[in-house]
């Protein structure tokens, strides 16, 4: 019988990063149910190039627990990595290659028990979620998540498995991104009146998200459970300009906020464009009125809130021993799972502080708990 880490070696040897197509994995996942008698459903990207998988081990009815993880991984371009990301090595008690810990741990455990789920029967159904395109705004899972309840059995407990150290997680921030083009008006350098420089302007554009950002920081409510316990604002990277000598006419950026779960982050770029309508634009367009700054929403994915009373909580808890309540400022697909209507958590094995890392490990403790609690969960759904 193959060991979860037989089936993580395997995982890892496809590489998934979201640039490229998951579909090598995916159909290797299909191909090992279907050697068990379980067909799985694909829901595929508009592209057609990469797919989310759903299994249902067990009756096909409402009321099951969903094992769900993502398949794509981030890049390793520029990371200085000591062995082949993409073949898993094991030195002492870590396993190093990318997404061993984040996260194809947790489905290669649980496709690692599949013979254990068949052989009980089991009463309550396990289902697989297994999705892309997480690492970019966890764009992939909405399209499966639609179908549950329509074509696919809605299950009342959803566990995702990102590295929590197998710590039971009961809130997340989540994320909201907007992106800002400037259109200035070229001109020399020498004549910055008959200009309207779109970098310049970008660099107000910014300073002033960056005002926005401290008054949250310094609003903060000391009790609130998140590091940090507020709603963050950043922007990470600018281009624009095309020579020094020269009044630049273009000038993009992305503004990237992790929102507390009950803040709303659209009155954050609501305010923002505001302040843009009022302060810079009339300055701009002055100047030359073909001028602009368009503000585009790209992406925004769910918090997760604390439910401490759902089935998922009491599930888990049970399952791990772990009674703590802990929060992570990151963003996973489980408040997508909870707006459907599912009791969620976050639980799974390896430590979030290796994630993106050049030299990305696991410690192999942290896949035997794993597989401990997924023992469990079988015992709790047989007959």
């Amino acid at each position: 019988m193959r060991t979860p880490t037989d089936f993580l070696e395997k995982l890892v040897s496809f590489d998934t990063t979201t640039a490229k197509s998951n579909m090598e994995l995916i159909d290797f996942v299909a191909d090992h149910l279907r050697g068990h008698g379980i067909e799985s459903t694909l829901v595929r990207s508009p592209e057609g190039d990469k797919a989310n998988l759903w299994a249902t081990i067990g009756p096909k009815k409402e009321g099951g627990v969903c094992l769900s993880g993502h398949t794509d991984v981030v890049p390793v371009t520029g990371q200085p990595w000591d062995t082949d990301p993409f073949t898993m090595t094991r030195k002492g008690s870590r396993l190093y290659g990318r997404g061993t810990c984040d996260m194809k741990a947790f489905p290669a455990t649980a496709l690692a028990l599949l013979p254990e789920m068949l052989a009980q029967p089991l009463a309550r159904p396990i289902h697989f979620a297994f999705s892309y395109d997480e690492e970019i705004g966890c764009k992939g899972a909405p399209s499966m998540i639609a179908e549950i309840g329509r074509s696919l059995p809605k299950p009342s407990v959803v566990i995702v498995g990102e590295p929590t150290d197998m710590k039971v997680v009961s809130a997340h921030k989540g994320m909201w991104f907007f992106s800002v083009v400037v259109t200035g008006k070229e001109a020399h350098s020498s004549q910055t009146h008959r200009g309207v420089s779109a970098v310049m302007t970008g660099a107000r554009l910014i300073a002033k998200l960056d005002e926005m950002a401290k008054a949250r920081a310094a609003a903060a409510d000391p009790a609130c459970k998140f590091v940090p316990p507020y709603t963050t604002i950043h922007v990470g990277t600018v281009q624009g300009g095309t020579a020094s000598n020269i009044i630049s006419r273009h000038c993009e950026f992305v503004c990237d906020i992790r929102n507390l779960p009950d803040d709303f982050p659209e009155e954050i770029q609501e305010e923002f464009e505001a302040w843009i309508a009022q302060e810079i634009l009339p300055e701009m367009h002055a100047i030359d009125p073909s001028t602009s700054i368009k503000v585009t929403t790209e992406n925004v994915v769910a918090g997760l809130r604390e439910d401490r009373d759902s089935e998922a909580e009491q599930l888990v808890r049970q399952l791990t021993g772990d009674n703590d309540m802990n929060y992570v400022p990151y963003g996973t697909e489980a408040g997508q799972f909870q707006r459907a209507g599912m009791a969620v958590v976050v639980c799974g094995p390896g430590s979030i502080d290796q994630a993106h890392q050049p030299n990305e490990f696991i410690e192999s403790d942290q896949i035997d708990q794993c597989e401990a609690m997924l023992r469990k969960l079988i015992l709790r759904c047989r007959k």
